[in-house]
């Protein structure tokens, strides 16, 4: 916060010099008689201040949102349906993304209970490599308290360790 308060005022600053600037080079006299360049430049200079504020701001917001990881789970070579409990003591959530490590893993859906006993069926139809991550999945709602996070999914047995599914969730 501190670092876009000085920002902000650094180019307040930068804002008023460069208005003193074009009032003395372009006024000799004591007398200032505003002329359209000298609005011009302050209608730019305003405008341009306010995009800057408004891209740094939404910037730093997301920069701070950082991704928790809820649960992870060492899944077996067939067809099958695992479960990652998360709880209501991690909060509540607005996106998730899937990582796989460990081996490959065809990911079909994933189901996403929530507190209140909801249901949201997410289609992945996604090959994970190792390593490889699911898009950002965007939760109905808004912000909502997961209970559960159940995937279907069959695994191929290239590797020789068990794949690794963990769930990330973003505020």
């Amino acid at each position: 916060f501190c670092g876009r308060l000085n920002l902000a005022k650094g180019i307040k600053s930068l804002i008023f010099f460069t208005v003193e600037l074009n009032l003395s080079s372009s006024q000799p006299s004591n007398e200032y008689k505003p002329t359209k360049i000298n609005v011009m430049n302050y209608k730019i200079l305003s405008v341009l201040f306010t995009a800057f504020m408004f891209i740094s701001l939404t910037g730093f917001s997301q920069a701070n949102t950082k991704w928790e990881k809820l649960g992870m789970r060492a899944v077996d070579y067939k067809l099958d349906a695992d479960d990652i409990h998360v709880g209501a003591k991690e909060g509540g959530f607005t996106k998730l993304k899937v990582l796989v490590t460990g081996g490959a893993l065809n990911m079909h859906r994933m189901v996403v209970t929530y507190m209140n006993g909801e249901k949201d069926e997410i289609e992945l139809r996604h090959n994970f490599t190792k390593g490889s991550t699911s898009r950002v999945i965007d939760l109905n709602g808004g912000t909502r308290l997961i209970k559960h996070i159940r995937f279907f999914y069959d695994t191929k047995n290239l590797a020789p360790g068990k794949a690794k599914v963990s769930v990330f969730g973003r505020k």
